[in-house]
C-alpha cells in the first residue's frame, strides 16, 4: 500500500495498522511531523515530495502498490496523476477501512459531534478490560499514544467520518450514532441529504445504537438500541447525572429503566457524559459486565485536541479544542464556564475567567452558520477571533471573522471582541488581553492550535 498524504490523521492510522500486521507500506507527505517520523520508525517508507518521481521510484524498485488517497487529495495532484498513468489500483481510504471492518466484528462510530471522543472511550474501556481491540480513530487515543492500533482481540473500533459520505461503504456489526445535525455543507445539499446518508450507513450495520436525546435521530432514524442522559424510561441504556462538576460527572447507570450502579466519569460536561454512556452501552452490547467496565472508567481521557491543556503561560492556562461547529462551540464553552463557576477543573489551578479564541473553519461553514456561531460564542468573558481557515476553499463574500464579530456585538454589545489579522497578531492579542488565572481556550480545526508554542517560545 502507498498512501498519498500518509501523515493525515485518518491515513496514518491505517498505515500504522497495516505495517504492524506485516504489510509493506510507503507514503508521501511534504510535512515533517511527529506522525510521519513515527511512521518511518515503524518501517513505513515516507517520501517528502508528492510528485511523479515518487511513483517512479516505487516502480523502479519493482513495486506496483495499491495507492490510497483521501478526499483531501485533489485530482490535480501530480503523484496521483502519475499513479493513474502507470495504471496502478487507486483506493479511497474508506475502501481500505471498509475492508478492515469486514475482517472482524466491528464497532463503527458515526455522528456529527463526539465520534472521535466516543470511539476513544470505547477503545480505552476495551483495553482496560483486556479486550485489546484494533482501533482506527481520527485522533490520538491517550491509552495507546496513537490513532491506530493493531490489536490482537476479537473487536475492531473505527471512527466513521460522514464529511464526504464515504461511511455508507462500511458494514459494521454495530453502528453507533452520537447525534446528527447539518454540517459539511461543502458536500451535502442540506439536512435531508445528510439524513439520507446516515440512514444508508445505519442500514448497512447489523445493529444500530443511537442517542435518543438527539431530536433528529429520534425522528429520522430507526435504531435497535437507544441511550440517553436525560431519561431512563423508554431507552435501553441511560446515565442520569447526579452531580456535574468542572472536572468530573457523577452519574447513575440504567439498563432498560432499572438502576445498575453509580459511577464517576473523570471528564466534565453533559456532552462527555453522553459520549461515555454511548461507549458503555456499546461495550455492554458486546457482553462485557458493567462492574468490569466501571473499573476501567478511571482511565478515561479525551483524545488529543479535545480540551487539551497545553501548559500554563504567565499564570494563563492554555487549552486547545477541536470545536468548529456551533453546537461543539456551545458545549465546549459551557463546560469551560462550569470550571470557572464550580472552582473545579482538570487544570493545575481553577480558572477565574474565560477568554475564548475561535478560528472559523471553512468559508462555507462560516456563511451557513453565521448566526449560530454568533449565538454560541457569547458565553465567555472575552473573545478573540482568528481569520477564517479556508481549508482549500475560496473566500465567500461576507463569510469572515469581522462579519461574525459584528453579529456578536449586536447580540451582546458589552462582550469584548477583537479580530486578529493573522496568527502573530492573535498571539499578541492573547498576551495583551488575557489575565493571570484566565482559561485561554483556543477552538478550531485549523492552525489556531499553534497558539501555545507561539506563547511559550
Amino acid at each position: 500500500m502507498h498512501f498519498i498524504g500518509v501523515g493525515g490523521i485518518g491515513m496514518s492510522a491505517l498505515a500504522r495498522i497495516l505495517v504492524d500486521r506485516g504489510h509493506p507500506v510507503s507514503g508521501s507527505d511534504p510535512r515533517d511531523t511527529p506522525t510521519s517520523r513515527k511512521l518511518t520508525q515503524l518501517g513505513v517508507r515516507v517520501f517528502q515530495q508528492q510528485t511523479a518521481a515518487t511513483i517512479e521510484t516505487l516502480l523502479n524498485d519493482g513495486q506496483r502498490p495499491i495507492v490510497v488517497i483521501s478526499t483531501a487529495i485533489p485530482a490535480s495532484n501530480p503523484e496521483l496523476n502519475h499513479a493513474r498513468e502507470a495504471e496502478l489500483d487507486i483506493w479511497h481510504r474508506s475502501d481500505l477501512l471498509a475492508a478492515l471492518i469486514d475482517q472482524q466484528p466491528s464497532i463503527a462510530v458515526a455522528g456529527s459531534h463526539g465520534k472521535t471522543t466516543t470511539s476513544t472511550l470505547i477503545t480505552t474501556l476495551l483495553m482496560e478490560v483486556g479486550e485489546d481491540p484494533t482501533a482506527i480513530i481520527g485522533g490520538i487515543v491517550p491509552c495507546l499514544g496513537s490513532n491506530g492500533h493493531a490489536g490482537h482481540g476479537r473487536l475492531l473500533v473505527a471512527e466513521a467520518d460522514e464529511s464526504d459520505g464515504s461511511l455508507v461503504k462500511f458494514r459494521a456489526r454495530l453502528g453507533l450514532i452520537t447525534n446528527l445535525e447539518l454540517d459539511h455543507t461543502d458536500h451535502y445539499n442540506g439536512l435531508k441529504d445528510l439524513i439520507s446518508t446516515m440512514r444508508r450507513f445505519a442500514n448497512g450495520c447489523d445493529r444500530v445504537l443511537a442517542n435518543r436525546d438527539c431530536p433528529i435521530l429520534q425522528e429520522q432514524l430507526q435504531a435497535d438500541t437507544w441511550w440517553s442522559v436525560t431519561e431512563a424510561n423508554g431507552v435501553d441504556y441511560a446515565a442520569l447525572p447526579l452531580q456535574l462538576d468542572g472536572d468530573r460527572c457523577h452519574a447513575r447507570f440504567f439498563e432498560r429503566g432499572e438502576p445498575v450502579g453509580d459511577f464517576v466519569l473523570p471528564l466534565p460536561g453533559l456532552h462527555n457524559l453522553s459520549n461515555a454512556t454511548g461507549a458503555l452501552a456499546a461495550c455492554r452490547m458486546e457482553g462485557i459486565p458493567f462492574k468490569r467496565l466501571v473499573s476501567g472508567l478511571t482511565a478515561l481521557k479525551p483524545p488529543g485536541r479535545r480540551f487539551d491543556w497545553r501548559g500554563t503561560w504567565e499564570g494563563r492556562h492554555i487549552v486547545d479544542d477541536y470545536a468548529h461547529h456551533p453546537s461543539e462551540v456551545k458545549a465546549t464553552l459551557a463546560m469551560a464556564q462550569l470550571m470557572v463557576s464550580s472552582g473545579c477543573s482538570p487544570l493545575p489551578t481553577p480558572p477565574q475567567r474565560l477568554l475564548a479564541v475561535f478560528q472559523p473553519h471553512r468559508y462555507s461553514r462560516t456563511q451557513e452558520f453565521l448566526e449560530s456561531f454568533a449565538s454560541a460564542l457569547q458565553n465567555c468573558d472575552s473573545l478573540l477571533l482568528a481569520p477564517v481557515y479556508g481549508a482549500g476553499e475560496e473566500p465567500l463574500n461576507g463569510a469572515c471573522s469581522q462579519t461574525l464579530a459584528d453579529r456578536i456585538h449586536l447580540l451582546k454589545p458589552d462582550l469584548e471582541v477583537a479580530v486578529a489579522d493573522n496568527l502573530d497578531h492573535l498571539t499578541d492579542l492573547v498576551r495583551n488581553r488575557s489575565r493571570r488565572e484566565d482559561l485561554v481556550l483556543a477552538m478550531g480545526a485549523g492552525d489556531v492550535n499553534g497558539l501555545w508554542p507561539r506563547l511559550s517560545a
